[in-house]
Protein backbone atom coordinates (compact mmCIF):
# COMPACT_ATOMS: atom_id res chain seq x y z
CA UNK A 1 0.00 0.00 0.00
CA UNK A 2 1.56 3.55 -0.84
CA UNK A 3 2.02 5.13 2.41
CA UNK A 4 1.62 8.87 0.79
CA UNK A 5 -1.53 8.43 -0.63
CA UNK A 6 -3.25 6.64 2.57
CA UNK A 7 -4.65 8.16 5.89
CA UNK A 8 -1.27 8.28 7.53
CA UNK A 9 0.17 11.79 8.39
CA UNK A 10 3.65 11.85 10.20
CA UNK A 11 6.58 10.26 8.47
CA UNK A 12 9.59 10.30 11.16
CA UNK A 13 13.44 10.17 10.53
CA UNK A 14 12.59 8.20 7.60
CA UNK A 15 14.62 7.54 4.45
CA UNK A 16 12.87 6.85 0.99
CA UNK A 17 14.62 5.72 -1.70
CA UNK A 18 13.90 4.83 -5.19
CA UNK A 19 10.20 6.77 -5.24
CA UNK A 20 8.46 7.38 -8.43
CA UNK A 21 5.38 9.46 -8.62
CA UNK A 22 3.79 11.16 -11.53
CA UNK A 23 1.00 13.50 -11.58
CA UNK A 24 0.08 12.52 -8.45
CA UNK A 25 -1.42 14.48 -5.34
CA UNK A 26 0.31 13.90 -1.65
CA UNK A 27 -1.64 15.55 0.44
CA UNK A 28 -1.58 17.21 4.38
CA UNK A 29 1.53 14.98 4.98
CA UNK A 30 4.09 16.02 7.86
CA UNK A 31 7.66 14.94 7.49
CA UNK A 32 10.29 15.63 10.05
CA UNK A 33 13.86 14.47 9.40
CA UNK A 34 13.46 12.45 6.40
CA UNK A 35 15.65 12.11 2.98
CA UNK A 36 14.62 11.47 -0.26
CA UNK A 37 17.33 9.61 -2.33
CA UNK A 38 16.77 8.81 -5.88
CA UNK A 39 12.95 9.61 -5.87
CA UNK A 40 11.09 10.89 -8.65
CA UNK A 41 7.96 13.35 -7.96
CA UNK A 42 7.24 14.75 -11.34
CA UNK A 43 4.18 17.30 -11.73
CA UNK A 44 3.32 15.90 -8.15
CA UNK A 45 1.11 18.10 -6.45
CA UNK A 46 2.08 18.51 -2.36
CA UNK A 47 -0.79 20.39 -1.13
CA UNK A 48 -0.30 21.54 2.94
CA UNK A 49 2.89 19.14 3.30
CA UNK A 50 5.47 20.56 6.29
CA UNK A 51 9.19 19.75 5.54
CA UNK A 52 11.23 20.23 8.24
CA UNK A 53 14.80 19.27 8.44
CA UNK A 54 14.31 17.17 5.49
CA UNK A 55 17.10 16.47 2.28
CA UNK A 56 16.29 15.51 -1.18
CA UNK A 57 19.36 14.02 -3.08
CA UNK A 58 19.15 13.09 -6.72
CA UNK A 59 15.72 13.58 -7.15
CA UNK A 60 13.31 14.96 -9.87
CA UNK A 61 11.01 17.07 -8.53
CA UNK A 62 10.49 18.93 -11.56
CA UNK A 63 6.78 20.83 -12.53
CA UNK A 64 5.57 19.81 -8.93
CA UNK A 65 3.53 22.22 -7.19
CA UNK A 66 3.88 23.03 -3.33
CA UNK A 67 0.59 24.42 -2.61
CA UNK A 68 0.39 25.88 0.65
CA UNK A 69 3.32 23.92 2.16
CA UNK A 70 5.59 24.80 4.56
CA UNK A 71 9.95 24.24 3.96
CA UNK A 72 12.24 24.66 7.61
CA UNK A 73 15.69 24.17 7.26
CA UNK A 74 15.09 21.76 4.10
CA UNK A 75 18.08 20.65 1.71
CA UNK A 76 18.13 19.78 -2.13
CA UNK A 77 21.13 18.37 -3.83
CA UNK A 78 21.74 17.56 -6.97
CA UNK A 79 18.19 17.22 -7.58
CA UNK A 80 15.71 18.81 -10.24
CA UNK A 81 13.61 21.78 -8.94
CA UNK A 82 12.28 22.86 -12.94
CA UNK A 83 9.42 25.16 -13.37
CA UNK A 84 8.23 24.78 -9.74
CA UNK A 85 6.35 28.28 -8.40
CA UNK A 86 7.71 28.39 -5.03
CA UNK A 87 4.90 31.33 -4.25
CA UNK A 88 2.14 28.65 -3.58
CA UNK A 89 4.06 27.73 -0.52
CA UNK A 90 2.82 28.87 2.92
CA UNK A 91 3.81 32.42 2.41
CA UNK A 92 2.58 33.40 5.70
CA UNK A 93 4.37 31.20 7.82
CA UNK A 94 7.84 32.77 8.68
CA UNK A 95 9.51 29.45 8.97
CA UNK A 96 8.79 29.51 5.29
CA UNK A 97 12.10 28.84 3.27
CA UNK A 98 14.62 29.56 6.51
CA UNK A 99 17.85 28.14 5.93
CA UNK A 100 16.89 26.48 2.65
CA UNK A 101 19.51 25.18 0.37
CA UNK A 102 20.25 24.57 -3.23
CA UNK A 103 23.12 22.47 -3.71
CA UNK A 104 23.91 21.66 -7.42
CA UNK A 105 20.49 21.89 -8.28
CA UNK A 106 18.71 22.77 -11.58
CA UNK A 107 16.02 25.59 -10.80
CA UNK A 108 15.43 26.31 -14.30
CA UNK A 109 12.21 28.54 -15.39
CA UNK A 110 10.89 28.66 -11.21
CA UNK A 111 9.48 31.73 -9.35
CA UNK A 112 10.62 33.12 -6.03
CA UNK A 113 8.42 36.14 -7.10
CA UNK A 114 8.24 38.49 -3.48
CA UNK A 115 9.43 36.07 -0.95
CA UNK A 116 11.38 36.57 2.02
CA UNK A 117 14.62 34.46 0.84
CA UNK A 118 17.16 35.72 3.32
CA UNK A 119 19.93 33.61 3.91
CA UNK A 120 19.05 30.90 1.40
CA UNK A 121 21.59 29.18 -0.16
CA UNK A 122 22.36 28.72 -4.09
CA UNK A 123 25.53 27.10 -4.77
CA UNK A 124 26.44 25.50 -7.93
CA UNK A 125 23.32 25.54 -9.40
CA UNK A 126 21.92 26.08 -12.92
CA UNK A 127 19.22 28.87 -12.34
CA UNK A 128 18.13 30.27 -16.07
CA UNK A 129 14.87 32.57 -16.45
CA UNK A 130 14.06 32.63 -12.60
CA UNK A 131 12.28 35.38 -11.21
CA UNK A 132 13.60 36.70 -8.13
CA UNK A 133 11.85 40.12 -8.76
CA UNK A 134 10.69 42.06 -5.61
CA UNK A 135 12.03 38.90 -3.33
CA UNK A 136 14.71 39.84 -0.58
CA UNK A 137 17.51 37.89 -0.69
CA UNK A 138 19.58 39.66 2.00
CA UNK A 139 22.65 37.66 3.51
CA UNK A 140 21.90 35.18 0.32
CA UNK A 141 24.71 32.85 -0.81
CA UNK A 142 24.43 32.35 -4.82
CA UNK A 143 27.48 30.94 -5.70
CA UNK A 144 28.88 29.94 -8.69
CA UNK A 145 25.69 29.73 -10.22
CA UNK A 146 24.26 30.20 -13.34
CA UNK A 147 21.50 32.65 -13.85
CA UNK A 148 21.19 33.26 -17.12
CA UNK A 149 18.37 35.19 -17.84
CA UNK A 150 17.19 35.25 -14.71
CA UNK A 151 15.05 38.38 -13.35
CA UNK A 152 16.55 40.21 -10.43
CA UNK A 153 14.24 43.59 -9.90
CA UNK A 154 13.37 45.49 -7.03
CA UNK A 155 15.47 42.73 -5.11
CA UNK A 156 17.03 43.27 -2.04
CA UNK A 157 20.28 41.72 -2.50
CA UNK A 158 21.92 43.30 0.84
CA UNK A 159 25.07 41.52 1.37
CA UNK A 160 23.90 38.86 -0.56
CA UNK A 161 27.16 37.12 -2.08
CA UNK A 162 27.28 36.36 -5.88
CA UNK A 163 30.86 34.80 -5.54
CA UNK A 164 31.49 32.99 -8.60
CA UNK A 165 28.25 32.80 -10.30
CA UNK A 166 28.24 33.59 -14.01
CA UNK A 167 25.74 34.92 -16.52
CA UNK A 168 23.26 37.36 -14.39
CA UNK A 169 21.83 40.60 -15.27
CA UNK A 170 21.14 42.82 -12.49
CA UNK A 171 21.07 46.20 -12.55
CA UNK A 172 21.88 48.21 -10.22
CA UNK A 173 19.65 50.96 -9.96
CA UNK A 174 16.58 48.72 -9.94
CA UNK A 175 17.46 46.56 -7.51
CA UNK A 176 19.46 47.06 -3.57
CA UNK A 177 22.70 46.58 -3.47
CA UNK A 178 24.42 47.17 -0.12
CA UNK A 179 27.57 45.41 0.64
CA UNK A 180 26.86 42.66 -2.28
CA UNK A 181 29.93 40.64 -3.27
CA UNK A 182 30.80 39.87 -6.77
CA UNK A 183 33.82 38.63 -8.77
CA UNK A 184 35.40 39.63 -12.16
CA UNK A 185 34.92 39.43 -14.53
CA UNK A 186 31.23 38.97 -14.48
CA UNK A 187 31.02 41.67 -12.35
CA UNK A 188 31.37 43.92 -15.57
CA UNK A 189 28.22 43.40 -16.21
CA UNK A 190 26.92 45.79 -13.29
CA UNK A 191 27.98 49.04 -15.47
CA UNK A 192 25.55 47.82 -18.53
CA UNK A 193 22.86 49.79 -16.41
CA UNK A 194 24.65 52.79 -15.82
CA UNK A 195 24.17 56.31 -17.94
CA UNK A 196 28.06 55.91 -18.07
CA UNK A 197 30.19 55.76 -21.12
CA UNK A 198 33.13 53.12 -20.75
CA UNK A 199 36.74 53.35 -23.05
CA UNK A 200 39.10 50.73 -23.17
Amino acid sequence: MDRFLTTEIEFNAQQFKGLSYQNAEIIDKEFDECTFVDCTFRETAFVNCRFRDCTFQGSDLSLVRVENCIFTTTTFQDSQLIGINWTEANWHQRSFLKTIDFIRCVLNYGSFFGLNLKEVKFVDCIAKEVDFAEADLTEAQCLKTDFTNSRFHNTNLTSADFTGAVNYTIAADANRLKGTKFSLPEAMSLLYSLDIVLHE
